[in-house]
């Protein structure tokens, strides 16, 4: 629990919101930070495993500079240990078979905290997304998480924009087979200037720009538009046009949800003078949604059957604004997961495939004549370290299980086995059904690995006025 000082509550298991939250000042722990934000910004998941890798990470190589290795020399080491490090998980990565393959639920309920009902939603929208649109690189399917406190769950097979139309009334019932204007400026009339309108000429200009306006509403009126979303204010005169021919319209979208909506409907973002086209050629630039509607208990409006990129919007409710945050966390880390799993595949969990990758990097050290050996001994270490920490946390000896899963391992040939955190015993971890994203491995080591180097090149630390 994290309690601000405006008495302001956040309750979360999510490590990147908890070290944002906190007030850091060393200059070093905030490199820290630093690996957990660009672990959420790149894959989503594993911010606590790349916080503990960086940091151990930093620890191991200290010991052996401390002892008098030379830092450029452990550096340096470190580096190639988590090149064979990565290059070890690629290699030891499983493809998704396809969006029914069973790996996915596994790893939205590992990465939802273990939330069914949550777990449940991320896995429907990205059943409805299909394997393809998840591949796609300017895709963030965590972007398609939404929460509220009075909402009802569930998986809405379009987009929602968090934003209340300026005619309400008018646009409560459904709008089917719409077309949409998406307008990056006002929509109003030219502008005269002040000192023209005390002017007879000034005048007469005002009332001709503005009945030149009207004609280019009605345009939209003869198009089919039913929905027009601007990105600052819209004319009082032209909302009353609007509302008469029951065309929803939204002023001040934010440029995100803007964007949303031109990829999902397939508009093309206009600026007002383009209003001044022809029928014909407005056409072109408009989007089309085969239903929306305002629901005015939650002041969202549902767009649905877009004419563009496929999407859906996993809608979470929750009791109290305190608990939508942490459930929106979660679901935005199970949704990143798995979308992690079907670009880069997915490995043994629970520390398994660690344990594997550090006894690859300790192997390629025997090939190594230099003093860069004590750097990649550092980075075999500081790999098991997670481990360690989950069996510390489960209330066994880190050494002890860590050595007798390291032994199981080599007997066996297997990266699969893992240790029961309830009973302490080695199992499966595939056959367990503890499984990770291979990418959010990845990241981490590289994220972990460079910070990590940063630090340890830091010779003195200059505080600025």
């Amino acid at each position: 629990m994290l309690v601000g000082g405006q008495g302001e509550v956040i309750i979360t298991n999510d490590g990147v919101t908890i070290l944002e939250k906190m007030d850091v000042t060393h200059p070093a722990a905030r490199l820290m930070v630093g690996v957990a934000q660009s672990q959420q910004r790149y894959v989503g998941d594993g911010t606590t495993t790349a916080t503990v890798l960086a940091g151990a990470l930093v620890a191991e190589c200290v010991a052996h500079v401390t002892r008098g290795v030379p830092v450029a020399k452990v550096v340096r080491g470190l580096q190639d240990g988590v090149a064979t490090a990565v290059l070890s998980l690629r290699e030891r990565s499983r493809a998704v078979a396809g969006i029914d393959d069973p790996v996915l639920a596994r790893i939205a309920y590992t990465a939802g905290r273990e939330q069914r009902d949550i777990a449940a939603l991320v896995l429907e929208a990205a059943q409805q997304l299909g394997l393809e649109q998840l591949s796609e690189e300017a895709y963030r399917f965590s972007d398609s998480v939404l929460a509220h406190a009075d909402a009802v769950s569930e998986v809405w097979p379009g987009i929602v924009l968090r934003a209340m139309p300026m005619n309400p009334g008018a646009a409560v019932e459904h709008i089917r087979r719409a077309k949409v204007l998406v307008l990056r400026d006002e929509l109003a009339p030219e502008a005269v200037a002040e000192e023209a309108l005390v002017t007879e000429a000034g005048f007469q200009q005002y009332m001709h720009l503005r009945e030149l306006f009207r004609e280019d509403v009605r345009k939209l009126v003869e198009l089919g538009v039913g929905l027009i979303a601007a990105d600052r204010g819209v004319d009082p005169e032209a909302e009353q046009i609007c509302s008469d021919h029951g065309i929803m319209v939204l002023q001040r979208v934010p440029k995100r949800e803007l964007e949303a909506l031109c990829t999902y409907t397939g508009a093309k973002p206009l600026r007002r003078m383009a209003l001044k086209k022809s029928v014909e050629e407005l056409r072109h630039g408009l989007g089309y949604a085969e239903e929306l509607f305002y629901d005015d208990e939650l002041d969202f409006v549902k767009i649905s059957g877009g004419g563009g990129a496929r999407n859906v919007t996993v809608i979470v409710g929750a009791s109290t604004q305190e608990v939508v945050g942490e459930r929106t966390r979660i679901a935005k880390d199970a949704a990143s997961a798995v979308q992690a799993a079907v670009r880069g595949g997915y490995v043994p969990g629970g520390g398994a495939v660690e344990m594997a990758i550090a006894q690859a990097v300790e192997k390629s050290r025997e090939c190594v004549t230099g003093m860069e050996s004590f750097g990649i001994q550092a980075v075999a270490a500081a790999i098991r370290k997670p481990l360690g920490q989950m069996m510390l946390n489960s209330g066994y000896n880190p050494l002890e299980k860590v050595e007798a899963l390291r032994a199981e391992q080599l007997l066996t040939g297997s990266d699969e086995i893992g240790v029961n955190c309830d009973t302490g015993e080695l199992v499966n971890m595939m056959e367990a059904g503890v499984i990770d994203p291979t990418n959010v491995k990845i990241h981490a080591l590289r994220s972990a690995g460079e910070v990590a180097a940063a630090v340890l090149r830091i010779h003195t630390v200059i505080k600025m006025k």
